[in-house]
C-alpha cells in the first residue's frame, strides 16, 4: 500500500506546513535524494500544544501524542517538498529532544510516538535510525521538539 493511501486510511490529514517560525531558517532542505527536515515542535490551528516538562507535569503518554504530532508535520512538509508521500524511500533518521524535569529517563518512549507514526505510514521503510536526548529546556517551553532525515525516490520523468 501507497503511503498515501496508508496515510488517508489512518484518517491522517497533514497540516499545510508553516514557515519558519522564529529564526533564520526554512523548514526543510533537499541535497541529492535527502530531505532534511527542521525540528517541529508539536502545533495546532498556529499555537503550540502544550508546554512544560515531562516528568514535571506532562506524562509519558501526553508527551508520545506530541511527538506524534511532530511527526505529522514533517510529513506535510516532506508532501510540499517532494510533491507526494510515496516518493519517500525510507525513513533515515529521527532527533529528539524532551524537555525534561530532574529525574526524567524515559525520553524513548516519549520519541516513539513520532517513530510509530512513521512505521505507520512507511511500513519497514518507516523504521530508522534515531537518537531521543533530554534537555532543561526547548523553544516556546515546548516539551517535545523531532527532526527528521528521509530519502527521497528520483523525480519521476
Amino acid at each position: 500500500m501507497s503511503a498515501e493511501a496508508r496515510l488517508a486510511e489512518l484518517g491522517i490529514e497533514l497540516p499545510a506546513p508553516a514557515t519558519a517560525g522564529a529564526g533564520l531558517y526554512i523548514p526543510a532542505v533537499k541535497v541529492g535524494h535527502l530531505v532534511f527536515v527542521s525540528g517541529q515542535i508539536a502545533m495546532q490551528a498556529g499555537a503550540l500544544m502544550a508546554t512544560g516538562k515531562l516528568g514535571g507535569g506532562i506524562s509519558i503518554e501526553d508527551g508520545a501524542k506530541l511527538a506524534r504530532q511532530c511527526a505529522i508535520q514533517a510529513l506535510g512538509i516532506v508532501r510540499q517538498q517532494l510533491g507526494s508521500l510515496d516518493r519517500v524511500a525510507r525513513v533515515v533518521r529521527v532527533g529528539g529532544f524532551v524537555a525534561s524535569a530532574p529525574g526524567f529517563t524515559d525520553h524513548p518512549q516519549v520519541i516513539n510516538g513520532a517513530s510509530q507514526l512513521l512505521v505507520d505510514v512507511f511500513g519497514e521503510s518507516g523504521r530508522h535510525a534515531r537518537v531521543a536526548i533530554g534537555l532543561a529546556e526547548l523553544p516556546f517551553g515546548a516539551p517535545v521538539e523531532v527532526e527528521f532525515l528521509f530519502e527521497a525516490l528520483p523525480a519521476p520523468l
